[in-house]
Protein backbone atom coordinates (compact mmCIF):
# COMPACT_ATOMS: atom_id res chain seq x y z
CA UNK A 1 0.00 0.00 0.00
CA UNK A 2 1.29 3.70 -1.07
CA UNK A 3 0.04 5.55 2.23
CA UNK A 4 2.23 8.68 1.33
CA UNK A 5 0.00 9.06 -2.31
CA UNK A 6 -3.22 7.97 -0.06
CA UNK A 7 -2.12 10.87 2.25
CA UNK A 8 -1.54 13.12 -0.31
CA UNK A 9 -4.16 12.40 -2.46
CA UNK A 10 -6.52 13.12 0.83
CA UNK A 11 -4.69 16.19 1.37
CA UNK A 12 -5.83 17.03 -2.20
CA UNK A 13 -9.16 16.68 -1.37
CA UNK A 14 -9.31 18.04 1.51
CA UNK A 15 -8.00 21.37 -0.32
CA UNK A 16 -11.17 20.81 -3.28
CA UNK A 17 -13.68 20.69 -0.10
CA UNK A 18 -11.97 24.36 1.13
CA UNK A 19 -12.75 25.33 -2.23
CA UNK A 20 -16.33 23.99 -2.74
CA UNK A 21 -16.76 26.01 0.74
CA UNK A 22 -16.22 29.31 -0.86
CA UNK A 23 -19.53 29.40 -2.48
CA UNK A 24 -21.98 28.80 0.77
CA UNK A 25 -19.33 31.31 2.14
CA UNK A 26 -20.45 33.74 -0.17
CA UNK A 27 -24.06 33.17 0.64
CA UNK A 28 -23.49 33.73 4.10
CA UNK A 29 -22.05 36.93 3.23
CA UNK A 30 -24.39 38.14 1.17
CA UNK A 31 -27.38 37.34 3.78
CA UNK A 32 -25.02 38.43 6.34
CA UNK A 33 -25.78 35.37 9.07
CA UNK A 34 -24.42 34.07 12.17
CA UNK A 35 -22.77 31.14 9.57
CA UNK A 36 -19.81 33.31 8.03
CA UNK A 37 -17.43 33.22 11.10
CA UNK A 38 -18.29 29.17 10.65
CA UNK A 39 -17.37 29.05 7.05
CA UNK A 40 -13.92 31.28 7.49
CA UNK A 41 -12.77 28.79 10.25
CA UNK A 42 -13.78 25.71 8.73
CA UNK A 43 -11.87 27.06 5.27
CA UNK A 44 -8.58 27.70 7.05
CA UNK A 45 -8.85 24.35 9.02
CA UNK A 46 -8.82 22.88 6.07
CA UNK A 47 -6.90 24.32 4.10
CA UNK A 48 -4.15 24.45 6.67
CA UNK A 49 -4.52 20.11 7.21
CA UNK A 50 -4.98 19.67 3.47
CA UNK A 51 -1.79 21.80 2.26
CA UNK A 52 0.15 19.49 4.98
CA UNK A 53 -1.19 16.24 3.77
CA UNK A 54 -0.70 17.23 0.09
CA UNK A 55 2.94 18.11 0.21
CA UNK A 56 3.93 14.55 1.78
CA UNK A 57 6.99 13.29 -0.47
CA UNK A 58 6.18 10.19 -2.10
CA UNK A 59 8.94 8.02 -4.15
CA UNK A 60 6.11 5.85 -5.64
CA UNK A 61 4.07 8.05 -7.47
CA UNK A 62 1.83 4.96 -8.34
CA UNK A 63 -1.64 4.28 -7.18
CA UNK A 64 -2.73 0.62 -7.00
CA UNK A 65 -5.89 -0.99 -6.52
CA UNK A 66 -6.08 -0.92 -2.82
CA UNK A 67 -4.57 2.53 -3.04
CA UNK A 68 -7.82 3.43 -5.03
CA UNK A 69 -10.10 1.88 -2.59
CA UNK A 70 -8.58 3.40 0.34
CA UNK A 71 -8.42 7.00 -0.68
CA UNK A 72 -12.46 6.57 -1.75
CA UNK A 73 -13.04 5.49 1.41
CA UNK A 74 -11.29 7.45 3.99
CA UNK A 75 -12.30 10.31 1.71
CA UNK A 76 -15.67 10.40 1.84
CA UNK A 77 -14.90 9.61 5.95
CA UNK A 78 -13.24 13.00 6.24
CA UNK A 79 -15.08 15.31 3.80
CA UNK A 80 -18.14 14.14 6.08
CA UNK A 81 -15.62 14.66 9.21
CA UNK A 82 -14.98 18.16 7.97
CA UNK A 83 -18.00 18.98 5.91
CA UNK A 84 -19.94 18.77 9.57
CA UNK A 85 -17.98 21.34 11.42
CA UNK A 86 -19.72 24.68 9.91
CA UNK A 87 -23.18 23.24 11.42
CA UNK A 88 -21.31 22.55 15.01
CA UNK A 89 -19.41 25.94 14.95
CA UNK A 90 -22.34 28.18 13.78
CA UNK A 91 -24.93 26.18 16.78
CA UNK A 92 -27.07 25.35 14.09
CA UNK A 93 -26.12 21.53 14.86
CA UNK A 94 -25.23 21.83 18.71
CA UNK A 95 -24.47 17.52 18.33
CA UNK A 96 -21.11 16.77 16.37
CA UNK A 97 -22.75 13.41 15.92
CA UNK A 98 -26.14 15.04 14.36
CA UNK A 99 -24.12 17.21 12.22
CA UNK A 100 -21.97 14.08 10.97
CA UNK A 101 -24.90 12.38 10.03
CA UNK A 102 -26.51 15.63 8.48
CA UNK A 103 -22.93 16.12 6.14
CA UNK A 104 -23.12 12.12 5.51
CA UNK A 105 -26.81 12.22 4.30
CA UNK A 106 -25.91 15.05 1.71
CA UNK A 107 -22.77 14.06 0.77
CA UNK A 108 -24.30 10.63 -0.02
CA UNK A 109 -26.97 11.81 -1.50
CA UNK A 110 -29.12 10.20 0.99
CA UNK A 111 -31.67 13.27 1.87
CA UNK A 112 -32.12 12.23 5.58
CA UNK A 113 -32.00 14.51 8.38
CA UNK A 114 -32.31 15.39 12.06
CA UNK A 115 -33.54 18.46 11.51
CA UNK A 116 -36.94 19.20 13.00
CA UNK A 117 -37.48 22.93 11.71
CA UNK A 118 -35.19 22.91 8.04
CA UNK A 119 -36.23 26.61 7.36
CA UNK A 120 -34.42 28.12 10.95
CA UNK A 121 -31.06 27.18 9.54
CA UNK A 122 -29.28 30.19 8.30
CA UNK A 123 -28.93 30.65 4.33
CA UNK A 124 -25.20 29.67 3.99
CA UNK A 125 -25.73 26.98 5.58
CA UNK A 126 -28.87 25.49 3.91
CA UNK A 127 -26.94 26.28 0.73
CA UNK A 128 -23.96 24.43 2.03
CA UNK A 129 -26.25 21.66 3.18
CA UNK A 130 -27.89 20.73 -0.68
CA UNK A 131 -24.31 21.99 -1.96
CA UNK A 132 -23.33 18.34 -0.61
CA UNK A 133 -25.90 16.51 -2.63
CA UNK A 134 -24.52 18.25 -5.83
CA UNK A 135 -20.71 17.36 -5.11
CA UNK A 136 -21.92 13.87 -4.03
CA UNK A 137 -24.06 13.23 -7.07
CA UNK A 138 -21.10 12.94 -9.12
CA UNK A 139 -18.80 11.94 -6.24
CA UNK A 140 -16.13 14.33 -4.52
CA UNK A 141 -13.29 11.95 -5.97
CA UNK A 142 -14.66 12.61 -9.67
CA UNK A 143 -14.92 16.21 -9.02
CA UNK A 144 -11.15 16.16 -7.58
CA UNK A 145 -9.74 14.32 -10.57
CA UNK A 146 -11.68 16.98 -12.68
CA UNK A 147 -10.55 20.50 -11.47
CA UNK A 148 -6.50 19.05 -11.25
CA UNK A 149 -4.58 18.57 -14.17
CA UNK A 150 -2.34 16.10 -12.36
CA UNK A 151 -5.09 13.11 -12.95
CA UNK A 152 -2.90 9.99 -14.18
CA UNK A 153 -4.33 6.87 -15.98
CA UNK A 154 -3.59 4.94 -12.73
CA UNK A 155 -6.20 6.80 -11.21
CA UNK A 156 -8.63 5.41 -12.66
CA UNK A 157 -8.35 3.02 -9.11
CA UNK A 158 -9.98 6.19 -7.73
CA UNK A 159 -12.86 6.25 -10.12
CA UNK A 160 -13.96 2.73 -10.16
CA UNK A 161 -13.61 2.74 -6.53
CA UNK A 162 -16.36 5.67 -6.27
CA UNK A 163 -18.44 5.41 -9.34
CA UNK A 164 -21.51 3.64 -8.69
CA UNK A 165 -23.11 0.69 -10.76
CA UNK A 166 -20.85 -2.39 -11.84
CA UNK A 167 -18.07 -2.16 -13.82
CA UNK A 168 -17.71 1.59 -14.33
CA UNK A 169 -15.16 3.02 -17.38
CA UNK A 170 -14.04 5.62 -18.70
CA UNK A 171 -15.48 7.43 -21.72
CA UNK A 172 -12.20 8.88 -23.20
CA UNK A 173 -8.71 7.65 -22.29
CA UNK A 174 -7.66 9.82 -20.46
CA UNK A 175 -9.50 10.03 -16.95
CA UNK A 176 -9.07 13.44 -16.39
CA UNK A 177 -10.89 14.53 -19.74
CA UNK A 178 -13.67 11.45 -18.39
CA UNK A 179 -14.36 13.40 -15.38
CA UNK A 180 -14.15 16.61 -17.00
CA UNK A 181 -16.65 15.34 -19.64
CA UNK A 182 -19.13 13.72 -17.02
CA UNK A 183 -19.10 17.04 -15.41
CA UNK A 184 -19.83 19.05 -18.36
CA UNK A 185 -23.16 17.22 -18.37
CA UNK A 186 -23.98 17.55 -14.73
CA UNK A 187 -23.27 20.98 -14.95
CA UNK A 188 -25.38 21.53 -18.34
CA UNK A 189 -28.53 19.41 -17.21
CA UNK A 190 -28.26 21.30 -13.55
CA UNK A 191 -28.05 24.35 -15.68
CA UNK A 192 -31.22 23.64 -17.86
CA UNK A 193 -33.08 23.03 -14.86
CA UNK A 194 -32.30 26.10 -13.02
CA UNK A 195 -33.31 28.35 -16.05
CA UNK A 196 -36.65 25.99 -16.09
CA UNK A 197 -37.64 26.42 -12.84
CA UNK A 198 -36.47 30.51 -12.60
CA UNK A 199 -39.39 30.81 -15.69
CA UNK A 200 -41.89 28.48 -13.81
CA UNK A 201 -41.59 31.45 -11.07
CA UNK A 202 -39.48 29.74 -8.49
CA UNK A 203 -36.98 31.85 -6.80
CA UNK A 204 -32.97 32.12 -7.68
CA UNK A 205 -31.87 31.16 -4.06
CA UNK A 206 -35.00 28.29 -4.09
CA UNK A 207 -34.03 26.77 -7.59
CA UNK A 208 -29.97 26.49 -6.56
CA UNK A 209 -31.02 24.63 -3.40
CA UNK A 210 -33.69 22.55 -5.34
CA UNK A 211 -31.29 22.17 -8.68
CA UNK A 212 -28.70 20.99 -6.90
CA UNK A 213 -31.07 18.14 -4.70
CA UNK A 214 -32.29 17.40 -8.09
CA UNK A 215 -29.33 16.54 -9.60
CA UNK A 216 -27.43 15.23 -7.14
CA UNK A 217 -30.23 12.81 -6.38
CA UNK A 218 -30.02 13.74 -2.85
CA UNK A 219 -33.46 15.40 -1.60
CA UNK A 220 -32.18 18.21 0.96
CA UNK A 221 -34.91 21.00 0.58
CA UNK A 222 -34.93 24.33 2.34
CA UNK A 223 -38.65 23.50 3.45
CA UNK A 224 -40.06 21.80 5.95
CA UNK A 225 -42.62 19.72 3.75
CA UNK A 226 -39.97 19.60 0.96
CA UNK A 227 -41.48 20.54 -2.45
CA UNK A 228 -44.88 20.20 -1.46
CA UNK A 229 -44.87 23.22 0.36
CA UNK A 230 -44.74 25.27 -2.74
CA UNK A 231 -48.17 23.42 -4.07
CA UNK A 232 -47.07 24.20 -7.74
CA UNK A 233 -47.75 21.38 -10.62
CA UNK A 234 -45.27 23.60 -12.74
CA UNK A 235 -42.32 22.69 -9.97
CA UNK A 236 -43.21 19.30 -9.60
CA UNK A 237 -43.29 18.29 -13.38
CA UNK A 238 -39.80 19.94 -13.73
CA UNK A 239 -38.15 18.74 -10.56
CA UNK A 240 -39.92 15.02 -11.63
CA UNK A 241 -38.40 14.90 -15.20
CA UNK A 242 -35.76 16.15 -13.95
CA UNK A 243 -34.99 13.34 -11.27
CA UNK A 244 -35.99 10.42 -13.68
CA UNK A 245 -33.04 11.98 -16.52
CA UNK A 246 -30.37 12.20 -13.09
CA UNK A 247 -31.15 8.46 -13.05
CA UNK A 248 -30.30 7.43 -16.17
CA UNK A 249 -26.64 6.50 -16.96
CA UNK A 250 -24.40 9.44 -17.90
CA UNK A 251 -22.58 7.06 -20.38
CA UNK A 252 -26.09 7.45 -22.81
CA UNK A 253 -25.74 10.67 -22.48
CA UNK A 254 -22.43 10.94 -23.96
CA UNK A 255 -23.28 8.59 -26.97
CA UNK A 256 -26.22 11.05 -27.62
CA UNK A 257 -24.21 13.84 -28.17
CA UNK A 258 -21.80 11.71 -30.18
CA UNK A 259 -24.85 11.95 -32.60
CA UNK A 260 -25.95 8.17 -31.04
CA UNK A 261 -29.19 8.93 -30.62
CA UNK A 262 -30.40 5.42 -30.61
CA UNK A 263 -28.23 4.06 -28.30
CA UNK A 264 -31.09 5.08 -25.56
CA UNK A 265 -33.83 2.91 -27.20
CA UNK A 266 -31.20 -0.15 -27.68
CA UNK A 267 -29.79 -0.17 -24.28
CA UNK A 268 -31.26 -2.71 -22.10
CA UNK A 269 -30.89 -0.92 -18.68
CA UNK A 270 -32.89 1.96 -20.06
CA UNK A 271 -35.32 0.15 -21.18
CA UNK A 272 -36.37 -1.78 -17.95
CA UNK A 273 -35.64 1.64 -15.74
CA UNK A 274 -38.08 3.42 -18.07
CA UNK A 275 -40.79 0.75 -17.88
CA UNK A 276 -40.44 -0.25 -14.25
CA UNK A 277 -41.13 3.47 -13.63
CA UNK A 278 -44.33 3.86 -15.80
CA UNK A 279 -45.54 0.68 -14.10
CA UNK A 280 -44.95 1.93 -10.98
CA UNK A 281 -47.16 5.10 -11.90
CA UNK A 282 -49.84 3.32 -13.25
CA UNK A 283 -50.38 0.91 -10.53
CA UNK A 284 -50.28 3.82 -7.80
CA UNK A 285 -52.40 6.51 -9.67
CA UNK A 286 -55.01 3.63 -10.05
CA UNK A 287 -54.76 2.73 -6.26
CA UNK A 288 -55.00 6.49 -5.69
CA UNK A 289 -57.72 7.18 -7.58
CA UNK A 290 -60.77 7.54 -5.18
CA UNK A 291 -59.34 6.70 -1.79
CA UNK A 292 -56.80 9.33 -1.95
CA UNK A 293 -57.66 11.67 -4.66
CA UNK A 294 -60.67 12.58 -6.23
CA UNK A 295 -59.45 12.63 -10.01
CA UNK A 296 -57.40 10.75 -12.06
CA UNK A 297 -55.07 13.20 -13.00
CA UNK A 298 -54.08 14.48 -9.16
CA UNK A 299 -53.48 10.94 -8.35
CA UNK A 300 -51.11 10.68 -11.60
CA UNK A 301 -49.51 14.39 -10.47
CA UNK A 302 -48.70 12.93 -7.03
CA UNK A 303 -47.59 9.42 -8.46
CA UNK A 304 -45.34 10.37 -11.17
CA UNK A 305 -43.58 12.50 -8.75
CA UNK A 306 -43.16 9.90 -5.55
CA UNK A 307 -42.24 7.55 -7.95
CA UNK A 308 -39.45 9.47 -9.75
CA UNK A 309 -38.21 10.79 -6.78
CA UNK A 310 -37.95 7.17 -4.76
CA UNK A 311 -36.63 5.17 -7.69
CA UNK A 312 -34.08 7.77 -8.11
CA UNK A 313 -33.34 8.09 -4.56
CA UNK A 314 -33.92 11.47 -4.42
CA UNK A 315 -36.10 11.56 -1.39
CA UNK A 316 -38.22 15.09 -2.14
CA UNK A 317 -41.89 14.73 -1.60
CA UNK A 318 -44.82 16.60 -2.92
CA UNK A 319 -47.41 14.89 -0.33
CA UNK A 320 -47.54 12.72 2.56
CA UNK A 321 -47.09 9.31 1.15
CA UNK A 322 -47.00 7.76 4.25
CA UNK A 323 -50.69 7.92 4.51
CA UNK A 324 -51.18 6.38 1.09
CA UNK A 325 -52.65 2.99 1.09
CA UNK A 326 -50.49 -0.20 2.00
CA UNK A 327 -49.87 -1.38 -1.46
CA UNK A 328 -48.78 1.85 -3.06
CA UNK A 329 -46.47 2.11 0.05
CA UNK A 330 -45.25 -1.48 -0.99
CA UNK A 331 -44.57 -0.22 -4.35
CA UNK A 332 -42.50 2.68 -3.15
CA UNK A 333 -40.91 0.38 -0.53
CA UNK A 334 -39.94 -1.93 -3.74
CA UNK A 335 -38.43 0.79 -6.09
CA UNK A 336 -36.58 2.09 -3.17
CA UNK A 337 -34.18 -1.00 -3.33
CA UNK A 338 -34.37 -1.45 -7.49
CA UNK A 339 -32.95 2.18 -7.29
CA UNK A 340 -31.88 4.04 -10.48
CA UNK A 341 -29.54 3.18 -13.64
CA UNK A 342 -25.83 2.25 -12.99
CA UNK A 343 -23.79 5.36 -13.77
CA UNK A 344 -26.70 7.74 -12.86
CA UNK A 345 -26.26 9.93 -9.87
CA UNK A 346 -28.92 7.52 -7.88
CA UNK A 347 -28.62 5.17 -5.57
CA UNK A 348 -30.04 1.90 -4.65
CA UNK A 349 -28.76 -1.50 -5.82
CA UNK A 350 -29.18 -0.16 -9.53
CA UNK A 351 -31.43 -1.66 -12.08
CA UNK A 352 -28.64 -3.12 -13.99
CA UNK A 353 -28.35 -5.41 -11.04
CA UNK A 354 -31.58 -6.30 -11.21
CA UNK A 355 -31.88 -6.51 -14.62
CA UNK A 356 -28.41 -9.64 -14.79
CA UNK A 357 -30.03 -11.27 -11.92
CA UNK A 358 -33.52 -12.01 -13.53
CA UNK A 359 -31.70 -12.75 -16.71
CA UNK A 360 -29.16 -15.73 -14.42
CA UNK A 361 -32.55 -16.84 -13.10
CA UNK A 362 -34.33 -17.04 -16.22
CA UNK A 363 -30.91 -18.97 -17.41
CA UNK A 364 -31.31 -21.59 -14.36
CA UNK A 365 -35.08 -22.25 -15.03
CA UNK A 366 -34.18 -22.71 -18.61
CA UNK A 367 -30.52 -25.21 -17.31
CA UNK A 368 -33.37 -27.38 -15.25
CA UNK A 369 -35.77 -27.70 -18.06
CA UNK A 370 -33.14 -28.85 -20.56
CA UNK A 371 -30.03 -29.97 -18.51
CA UNK A 372 -27.97 -30.67 -21.69
CA UNK A 373 -28.94 -27.27 -23.09
CA UNK A 374 -26.03 -24.63 -23.09
CA UNK A 375 -27.28 -21.37 -22.39
CA UNK A 376 -25.45 -17.94 -21.30
CA UNK A 377 -26.53 -14.44 -19.77
CA UNK A 378 -26.03 -11.89 -22.68
CA UNK A 379 -26.54 -8.28 -22.16
CA UNK A 380 -25.79 -5.66 -25.10
CA UNK A 381 -25.72 -8.81 -27.46
CA UNK A 382 -22.67 -9.67 -25.40
CA UNK A 383 -22.06 -12.60 -23.27
CA UNK A 384 -21.79 -11.69 -20.21
CA UNK A 385 -18.67 -12.97 -17.86
CA UNK A 386 -19.32 -15.22 -14.97
CA UNK A 387 -17.25 -13.45 -12.76
CA UNK A 388 -19.40 -10.24 -12.91
CA UNK A 389 -22.80 -12.58 -12.59
CA UNK A 390 -21.06 -13.90 -9.63
CA UNK A 391 -19.78 -10.48 -8.19
CA UNK A 392 -23.91 -9.06 -9.09
CA UNK A 393 -25.37 -12.16 -6.96
CA UNK A 394 -22.77 -11.84 -3.95
CA UNK A 395 -23.32 -8.30 -4.06
CA UNK A 396 -27.06 -8.64 -3.24
CA UNK A 397 -26.02 -11.66 -0.78
CA UNK A 398 -23.80 -8.61 1.52
CA UNK A 399 -26.36 -6.01 0.83
CA UNK A 400 -28.99 -8.39 2.81
CA UNK A 401 -26.21 -9.26 5.44
CA UNK A 402 -25.07 -5.29 5.75
CA UNK A 403 -29.71 -4.52 5.80
CA UNK A 404 -29.78 -7.34 8.57
CA UNK A 405 -27.08 -6.04 11.06
CA UNK A 406 -27.89 -2.67 10.85
CA UNK A 407 -31.70 -3.21 11.64
CA UNK A 408 -30.92 -5.23 14.01
CA UNK A 409 -28.76 -2.41 15.92
CA UNK A 410 -30.84 0.14 15.52
CA UNK A 411 -33.99 -1.82 17.18
CA UNK A 412 -32.23 -1.68 20.21
CA UNK A 413 -34.23 2.20 20.58
CA UNK A 414 -37.76 0.10 20.30
CA UNK A 415 -39.58 2.50 17.65
CA UNK A 416 -41.57 0.50 15.50
CA UNK A 417 -40.71 -2.18 12.99
CA UNK A 418 -41.89 -0.33 10.24
CA UNK A 419 -40.17 2.81 11.05
CA UNK A 420 -36.91 0.97 11.60
CA UNK A 421 -37.18 -1.53 8.64
CA UNK A 422 -37.72 1.67 5.99
CA UNK A 423 -35.44 4.20 7.92
CA UNK A 424 -32.22 1.09 7.22
CA UNK A 425 -33.71 0.70 3.72
CA UNK A 426 -33.63 4.70 3.18
CA UNK A 427 -29.83 4.92 4.37
CA UNK A 428 -28.73 2.16 3.20
CA UNK A 429 -30.07 2.93 -0.50
CA UNK A 430 -29.63 6.68 -0.31
CA UNK A 431 -33.50 6.86 -0.44
CA UNK A 432 -33.88 10.09 2.51
CA UNK A 433 -37.28 9.03 3.58
CA UNK A 434 -39.01 5.99 5.16
CA UNK A 435 -42.02 5.30 6.79
CA UNK A 436 -43.46 6.07 10.34
CA UNK A 437 -41.34 8.30 11.92
CA UNK A 438 -39.00 9.04 9.30
CA UNK A 439 -41.62 9.13 7.22
CA UNK A 440 -42.13 12.45 4.47
CA UNK A 441 -43.26 14.92 7.29
CA UNK A 442 -40.57 13.25 10.27
CA UNK A 443 -37.34 12.99 10.37
CA UNK A 444 -34.12 10.80 12.11
CA UNK A 445 -34.24 13.22 15.34
CA UNK A 446 -35.26 10.49 17.94
CA UNK A 447 -32.97 8.06 17.09
CA UNK A 448 -30.03 7.48 19.33
CA UNK A 449 -26.35 8.55 18.85
CA UNK A 450 -25.78 5.33 18.14
CA UNK A 451 -28.11 4.60 15.53
CA UNK A 452 -27.26 7.63 13.65
CA UNK A 453 -23.96 6.42 13.88
CA UNK A 454 -25.38 3.35 12.29
CA UNK A 455 -26.94 4.93 9.58
CA UNK A 456 -24.32 7.07 8.53
CA UNK A 457 -21.83 4.30 7.71
CA UNK A 458 -24.89 2.88 6.49
CA UNK A 459 -25.46 5.18 3.89
CA UNK A 460 -21.76 5.66 3.06
CA UNK A 461 -21.61 1.83 2.97
CA UNK A 462 -24.97 2.42 0.11
CA UNK A 463 -23.46 5.77 -1.80
CA UNK A 464 -19.78 3.75 -2.53
CA UNK A 465 -21.70 0.48 -3.59
CA UNK A 466 -20.36 -1.65 -0.19
CA UNK A 467 -17.06 -3.13 -0.74
CA UNK A 468 -14.79 0.11 -0.68
CA UNK A 469 -16.08 0.74 2.79
CA UNK A 470 -16.22 -3.38 4.13
CA UNK A 471 -12.78 -3.45 3.08
CA UNK A 472 -11.78 -1.09 5.71
CA UNK A 473 -12.48 -3.48 8.40
CA UNK A 474 -10.31 -6.21 6.68
CA UNK A 475 -6.80 -6.91 8.76
CA UNK A 476 -5.19 -8.01 5.41
CA UNK A 477 -6.10 -4.49 3.51
CA UNK A 478 -3.86 -2.81 6.19
CA UNK A 479 -0.65 -5.62 5.75
CA UNK A 480 2.15 -4.38 3.52
CA UNK A 481 2.75 -6.98 1.33
CA UNK A 482 5.06 -6.67 -1.97
CA UNK A 483 3.40 -4.88 -4.97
Amino acid sequence: MNIAMILRNLGKLLLVEAGCMLLPLLVAVIYNQNDIMAFLITIMILVVIGFALSKIPARNKNIYARDGFAIVSLGWILVSLFGALPFCISGAIPSYIDAVFETVSGFTTTGSSILRDVESLPKGLLFWRSFTNWIGGMGVLVMMLAVLPTARADTLQIMKAESPGPDPGKLVPRIGQSAKILYRMYIGLSLIQVILLLIAGMPLYDTLIHTFSTAGTGGFSNMNTSVGAYNNVYYEIIIGVFMFLFGVNFTLYYQVLNGDVKSIAKDEEFRFYFFTVAGAIVLITCNLWGPIFGTIWESLRYSFFQVSSVITTTGFSSTNFDVWPAFSKTILVALMFIGASAGSTGGGIKCLRFLLLFKTIKREVRRIIHPRSIYTVKYGGKTVNGDVLFGVMNYFFVSIILFAVSLFLVSLDDFDMVSNFTAVAATLNNIGPGLGIVGPMGNFADYSDLSKIVFSFTMLFGRLEIYPMLILFAPTFWKRVNI
